[in-house]
Parts: structure tokens; C-alpha cells; sequence
């Protein structure tokens, strides 16, 4: 299934465009993403490992889902569909919070990705023997403790995806956390 994306303008604007996910990479054309982590009641965070045959970032342990905003799609639209479609785990809207945005560009040799970002929060315990993962995508999926989630963004992305901006809105969630008890 061919999947088509709002195209933006640098600042984020709708253009009334739509274009194919290929011409988007191909182009560099901006287009909008989302990003989930799901943190239980221990105050872990359930990360997914991308799978082997991903473009980017192949094996390293990600956010619990995420990924494209189709046209004519809201963020918290897609949030609900990805983490379907990734882990199988059901979410609704009123589970789902909302904990910021922002740009990032990946250009590799074969994918220009300009993304605006929209980051968010799911509150849920999940057994993780549950989860059902789409191969093509997940590899595995497990619950991290926060301190040792924090030490892995703190040295260099150690063994997670080097997308800053996801990692910095996590530990911005938990700095919030904490200083709301």
C-alpha cells in the first residue's frame, strides 16, 4: 500500500500538497512524524528494537512506537495506529499525552528525512509476553529502567537511536515527573 504524506513548508504550514513517502525521502520534502514511549506504573519505559532490515538505525532499541503522519491524519491519528500496527497494544485517545515537538533532518545517501516531530506519552502497564510485533518492523520489545534508559542517552545513544529530540522529550517527561510528586 502506497502511503502519502502532508507536504509542509519549512515552517511547519501545510501546502495543501500530498506526496508520495518515496518522493518525500527522495526530495527532502518536510513532512510530520510521531513519536510514543509507553511508561508504567514502575516508571519504565517500553522500547522497541528496530529490525534488522530497517533503512535506518537497523537493530538499535527505539521509542515504544512511532513513526509517519499519513495525509490528512492528526499525530494522535497515527500514534493510535502505529502502536497497533507495531506491538499490537491498543490506545485511545484520552490514554495519549502530549509532551512536545520539534524538527529533525536525517539526510543519508538514499533517505532525506525533514520531519516535524510530535512526541508523546502513554501511562500504561503492559505485559510484554502479550505484545504481538510487526517483524518487518520490531525485532523485540522490553521494559527499561529509567536510570539506565537516561545513562544510554547521556553516553552517546549507547545502543538506542541517536534521534535526539525524541530522547530529550523523554527525559524532559521525566524530569516533569519527578518534580510534580
Amino acid at each position: 500500500m502506497e502511503e502519502y504524506f502532508d507536504v509542509l513548508s519549512a515552517k511547519g504550514e501545510f501546502t495543501g500538497k500530498t506526496e508520495l513517502r518515496e518522493i518525500c525521502h527522495k526530495e527532502g520534502l518536510w513532512h510530520k512524524a510521531v513519536a510514543l514511549f509507553v511508561v508504567n506504573s514502575k516508571n519504565q519505559v517500553l522500547l522497541q528494537k528496530r529490525s534488522s532490515n530497517k533503512k535506518l538505525w537497523p537493530n538499535l532499541w527505539d521509542m515504544t512506537a512511532g513513526g509517519h503522519v499519513l495525509a490528512g491524519e492528526f499525530g494522535f491519528q497515527a500514534i493510535i495506529r502505529e502502536i497497533k500496527e507495531e506491538i499490537g497494544i491498543d490506545v485511545a485517545k484520552d490514554d495519549i499525552l502530549f509532551i512536545g515537538a520539534s524538527t529533525s533532518e536525517n539526510i543519508k545517501p538514499d533517505v532525506i528525512n525533514r520531519h516535524f516531530n510530535e512526541y508523546y506519552i502513554v501511562n500504561k502497564d503492559i505485559d510484554v509476553s502479550s505484545l504481538t510485533l510487526q517483524t518487518e518492523e520490531v525485532s523485540d520489545a522490553k521494559w527499561f529502567e529509567k536510570d539506565d534508559i537516561i545513562n544510554r542517552i547521556n553516553n552517546n545513544f549507547d545502543g538506542i537511536t541517536d534521534k535526539e529530540g525524541c530522547w530529550e522529550y523523554l527525559k524532559k517527561y521525566y524530569e516533569w515527573k519527578e518534580n510534580s510528586n
